[in-house]
């Protein structure tokens, strides 16, 4: 297990809410777009945010 110092902590946790934020706009973007490529690119970064999510709150985890 790592142990975080408070620093580290709340950076991680300003990165974990940072990315939600991203996963949020990503996602009404990508629902709002009409043109199909738009509409993917949208997508993807939709899912790299949450990927980016999930493997932050693992090191709170760990």
């Amino acid at each position: 297990m790592t142990n975080l110092n408070q620093i580290e902590l709340q950076n991680l946790r300003h990165f974990i809410l940072s990315s939600n934020t991203a996963n949020i706009k990503y996602t009404a973007y990508s629902n709002a777009a009409v043109d199909p490529q738009i509409k993917q690119l949208f997508t993807k970064a939709t899912q790299d945010s949450l990927n980016t999510k999930e493997t932050l709150i693992t090191f709170l985890n760990n």
